[in-house]
């Protein structure tokens, strides 16, 4: 994490960051049976995994601590993390955001939004035994039903089975992309935000299953291999939800002196149950229609993701790239993807900037019904729907952003951001804008200036 200070390598990215961040531990002791630290689940009851893994948590650390042989009681400590954020866009047809799982953003709705980046995050650890230990991170930040109700991020225990080799069991961050293990915490990384293009392609950030993870070291060579499985369900808004089943991946992280590469794959069965109506309707009209829909919906199709980056930071200055193919066989389509980014240290300065592409191909097949011969009634209700349908196509993003900004370690654990992005929706798309108005263009490009306060503790 940076560190403020003069001496660049006080402040330098985060290097292959562990699951766990490793911060001074605190020993729970009889002085704090006074102080309670309640936690409340909102919404409905957590995935069998996450439950678990809390259960164990509890029922290992009760028993840890009961232990007559006076091994001592469990470590713990509570830590977090936050931004408060500000976003101003030119464009007054859409809404600039940094994720689709969010409900609006600057520009349309709000000249001026804190929903983009603001944050709140908070995180218990707790060392139960030398090879038992646990995590839970709760994150709030706006859903897309506009609300903040907080979210179990992590919520898993980990057996240290070797010094190399470790399970962990619950839910637990996807290895995907650099900033995975720390993405949510602002203050990790230089930006305001990380690139939408690569990582608001993958919005996902966590799956309830189990991973395991061997580290291992070579002469000039450190590695961490980490094989998992897992599965996800996500309330969108109503009824609409997100899941994906069968969730399968590896990943692998190499570091070198400075520099450190890191290469994932995942694959799942998605589905996400959104636009029943127009799904419906096309359907009403035969088997082109029964066709067209199976070929759009998202609905157990097969998902894969693939990404590879690299964070070079001797310390002064960094560069940090990544790339990134998806591929879905329904409306979300297949997208490439990539960013690079650079910056120098002048002491708590940090001035950088960074260029990010996404190109995206709708799937195979034919993208709209045949009306042709068709009674003028059903004629115009089929035109209707393959208006809805071109729309709904166009969400698979292309665009193209130019940053530069401004990081100040204004003070230990404290940094203040200034950004400004130029972002370009392209080939008809939207890009990563949403929320469209009627008057909405693609290839105009949007103004976007935005100011953050990130901190940990």
């Amino acid at each position: 994490m940076h560190r403020a200070g003069p001496p660049a390598t006080q402040h330098r990215l985060p290097q292959a960051a562990p699951p766990f961040p490793s911060l001074p531990m605190r020993r729970a002791g009889p002085d704090d049976n006074e102080t309670m630290y309640p936690i409340h689940f909102p919404g409905k009851v957590m995935p069998g995994a996450v439950r678990a893994s809390l259960l164990a948590l509890f029922i290992t650390g009760t028993a840890h601590a009961a232990e007559p042989d006076g091994a001592g009681a469990p470590l713990w400590k509570l830590s977090g993390f936050g931004t408060l954020g500000a976003v101003h866009s030119s464009e007054r047809h859409a809404d600039y955001s940094s994720s689709a799982l969010k409900a609006d953003g600057a520009g349309r709705s709000h000249a001026w939004s804190a929903d983009v980046d603001s944050k709140l995050g908070a995180q218990i650890d707790l060392q139960m035994h030398p090879r038992w230990s646990a995590v839970l991170q709760v994150v709030s930040e706006q859903r897309l039903d506009y609300s903040y109700r907080p979210r179990v991020e992590w919520a898993n225990v980990k057996y240290q089975a070797t010094p190399e080799l470790a399970l962990r069991v619950g839910r637990i961050a996807l290895p995907m992309f650099v900033a995975a293990d720390y993405r949510k915490v602002g203050y990790a990384y230089p930006w305001v935000r990380t690139p939408v293009e690569i990582y608001g392609a993958v919005p996902l950030s966590n799956s309830d299953g189990a991973d395991l993870t061997w580290r291992w070291n070579g002469e000039t060579l450190r590695g961490t291999t980490q094989a998992f499985v897992g599965h996800t369900d996500m309330p969108l808004y109503d009824s609409a939800r997100l899941r994906g089943s069968g969730i399968a991946g590896l990943s692998q992280t190499v570091e070198y002196g400075d520099l450190s590469l890191r290469a994932s794959l995942i694959t799942t069965k998605l589905t996400v149950s959104l636009y029943p109506e127009l799904f419906a309707g096309l359907r009403a009209f035969g088997s082109q229609g029964q066709q067209l829909a199976d070929a759009i919906a998202t609905d157990r199709k097969r998902a894969t993701a693939a990404s590879i980056g690299l964070n070079y930071d001797p310390g002064a200055w960094f560069v940090l790239a990544e790339a990134g193919h998806y591929q879905v066989d329904s409306f979300l389509g297949t997208t490439n993807s990539f960013y690079a980014s650079t910056g120098y240290r002048y002491g708590a300065l940090t001035p950088f900037v960074g260029y990010a592409r996404i190109a995206g191909k709708r799937p195979d097949g034919p993208h709209a019904l045949d009306l042709a011969g068709l009674a003028p009634p059903y004629a115009a209700v089929g035109g209707e729907l393959n208006l809805v349908l071109d729309k709904l196509l166009r969400t698979i993003a292309s665009q193209s952003t130019i940053t530069a900004g401004l990081r100040w370690d204004a003070a230990p654990n404290i940094a203040v951001k200034l950004q400004y992005d130029r972002v370009t929706p392209r080939g008809g798309s939207r890009g990563t804008m949403m929320n469209l108005g009627p008057d909405f263009r693609s290839g105009q490009t949007a103004h976007v200036a935005s100011a953050a306060l990130d901190f940990v503790f």
